[in-house]
């Protein structure tokens, strides 16, 4: 999952919403979700065309024959319009992911920079489980399928913390990338740490 700016994310959400549905979605990083909702559209679409085409063919069969002509159905639109309204509905769903993120990576540009104390350490540690703190440090170790897949992770979480402007310590190791996280500035573990591990946690999912 590639991070996104707030310029980036709002041309995805308008071109998801006005444009065709998944276009939008391709240019945030949600392949899979593009693709299905590209998929709908053009069914959707297509089921329209089919029944459009034969309205035509009977309003042209009345005008010229003095034979009746059996009048297409309505619900291949109707089925039309739903599939490509399950798109639409899709894609906006997905242009509002993109726009939260966009948003959160917004706020950790302005995030407190304050060091933390030991009790507000342990309170954000909780939200972060998976994370170990040691020192004025918090790390992870993520564990992937194999060696393409740890880098891809990692370009992602380069992308989103160049957003940020907060860069986490990065040790590879074949499959596995352990992520080291503190604010130098601070002298220690602030709220920017605890809340790109979350992002960073985020990205890991599959």
């Amino acid at each position: 999952m590639a991070s996104l700016t707030r310029a980036r994310a709002r041309t995805a959400a308008v071109i998801n919403q006005f444009v065709t549905p998944g276009f939008g979605s391709f240019m945030g990083g949600r392949w899979l979700a593009g693709l299905g909702q590209l998929l709908f559209a053009c069914f959707g679409c297509g089921l329209i065309i089919v029944w459009f085409v034969r309205e035509l063919h009977a309003y042209y069969g009345t005008m010229f024959s003095d034979q009746p002509v059996d009048q297409p159905s309505g619900r291949i639109a109707m089925l039309g319009w739903a599939i490509f309204a399950v798109s639409w509905v899709w894609s906006g769903i997905t242009s509002l992911q993109l726009l939260r993120e966009a948003s959160d990576v917004g706020a950790l540009k302005v995030a407190s920079v304050e060091k933390l104390d030991a009790g507000r350490i342990a309170l954000a540690l909780a939200q972060v489980p998976a994370w170990k703190q040691d020192g004025q440090v918090i790390s992870r170790t993520f564990p992937f399928k194999d060696f393409p897949g740890a880098i891809k992770f990692v370009n992602s979480v380069a992308e989103l913390a160049e957003a940020a402007f907060h860069h986490p310590d990065i040790d590879i190791r074949w499959n596995k990338v352990t992520l080291a996280l503190t604010t130098h500035d601070a002298g220690g573990l602030t709220e920017k740490d605890f809340t790109l591990a979350k992002r960073f946690d985020e990205l890991s999912r599959p």
